[in-house]
């Protein structure tokens, strides 16, 4: 009895240790009280704010357009080198794997450093296009990575008996393989969409004049002092997040079961 008391009171102050910041940062983004310091009422106002600023709605539009970009072409990369490591023998295959897994272990600033170099290198213009092949980059390891959980419980019998039954390799893989492979896929690309909106260290060093993302303006407004629009417009990020967190995790709950023949 005592030792499943302490369990709970330490997972308890786990847990607000975890969520107090949050917790408050929401709260405060009612405040009335522009400096933020003290509680003084509620409001809807930096809401309102928000949704009138200029600033905040060329970073959501970049933000977007960043994150869905790069999510499709790294879902269908990732997906591909998932295949080909999980099924196919090449030379190489030793340390393509480890290669490919390099941008998950490594500090983000190192790989930001890296691309920044290269796109100096290549004497390409900073801007949207040099943060969506950055985003490209770091989010195929991980799509490959879920995919390929996937692909060891998949029973390739399946796609034996479709092509006994007249089906090449091209529909079979369209009819059979995406389809039991699909909770995975979808999990990588709402992990990659994930790591694409939040992400800043990368972000910050690939970034050109006019290609402001959500996490690069939040750094610059608090430069100066956090006002409740930032709560504001932090409580909506974290909200999207969640949702799109959770949605993941159910996909790879999906992902757990046992695979079945359509």
């Amino acid at each position: 009895m005592n030792r499943r008391w302490g369990l709970g009171l330490y997972t308890g102050v786990f847990y607000l240790y975890l969520y107090l910041p949050i917790v408050v940062l929401i709260v405060f983004s009612f405040n009335t009280d522009r400096l933020n310091l003290f509680w003084e009422g509620f409001t809807w106002r930096w809401y309102a704010t928000l949704f009138t600023d200029a600033r905040v709605g060329l970073a959501t539009r970049n933000t977007l357009f960043v994150a869905l970009t790069s999510t499709i072409i790294s879902t269908v990369l990732g997906t591909l080198a998932a295949l080909a490591l999980q099924r196919y023998t090449f030379r190489l295959k030793g340390i393509s794997e480890p290669i490919l897994y390099i941008p998950i272990v490594i500090p983000e600033i190192v790989m930001g450093i890296g691309l920044l170099s290269l796109y100096a290198t290549l004497k390409m213009t900073l801007g949207l296009l040099t943060i969506t092949l950055s985003h490209i980059a770091f989010s195929i390891p991980f799509v490959a990575l879920v995919v390929r959980a996937r692909l060891h419980g998949f029973d390739r019998s399946i796609e034996e008996a479709a092509m006994d039954l007249g089906a090449n390799e091209v529909t079979t893989f369209w009819r059979v393989t995406l389809p039991v492979i699909l909770p995975g896929v979808l999990s990588g690309a709402m992990l990659a969409f994930t790591l694409s909106l939040d992400d800043f260290i990368i972000t910050f060093f690939t970034a050109g004049p006019g290609s402001s993302t959500l996490p690069l303006l939040v750094y610059g407004m608090v430069k100066t002092h956090i006002t409740p629009e930032i709560n504001a417009l932090s409580t909506i990020w974290v909200a999207s997040v969640l949702i799109l967190l959770l949605g993941s995790q159910a996909l790879q709950s999906l992902q757990s079961r046992p695979a079945r023949a359509a």
